[in-house]
């Protein structure tokens, strides 16, 4: 058997495997995350994640499917490693940038849900003050 096939087959598989654990992973840890974004809603925050890990997982094996082919053919072991080292280490660093995208943009919709919650008052208005007069504010006296 060829070299450059072995070199695809373990790639393949080292590649697939590493963005199934990837997503499973973030999918897991990324639930609370999302339930907080989301105020606390259970349903939208499991539809939200599930729609997240799809297209994690259609991006990540779309890219390893593009990458796959060798420039040069693989003719011995050493070449065998740098070629799956290349791949491998580009698959990681496209796996990486793309947690980091996802991990900002949900960082920034918490923010605005953190913002919003913030300027709604703790409590309701209970009154009204009076307008003018002894009741209400009057400007300090200003003496010389």
């Amino acid at each position: 058997m060829d070299l450059t096939v072995i070199a695809y087959v373990i790639y393949l598989l080292i590649s697939v495997a590493l963005t199934i654990w990837v997503a499973r992973t973030l999918s897991r840890n990324g639930r609370i995350f999302l339930a907080d974004v989301l105020h606390g809603n259970q349903k939208l925050a499991e539809a939200v994640n599930h729609l997240l890990v799809v297209g994690f997982y259609l991006i990540n094996l779309g890219f390893v499917a593009l990458y796959l082919k060798a420039a040069e053919a693989v003719a011995d072991a050493r070449g065998l490693f740098e070629a799956l080292s290349v791949k491998i280490g580009v698959v990681l660093l496209v796996l990486g940038v793309m947690h980091l995208g996802n991990v900002f943009v949900l960082n920034k919709i918490r923010r605005r849900g953190v913002m919003e919650r913030e300027q709604v008052p703790p409590v309701a208005p209970q009154g009204w003050t009076g307008q003018g007069g002894a009741e209400g504010w009057a400007a300090p006296a200003t003496g010389a």
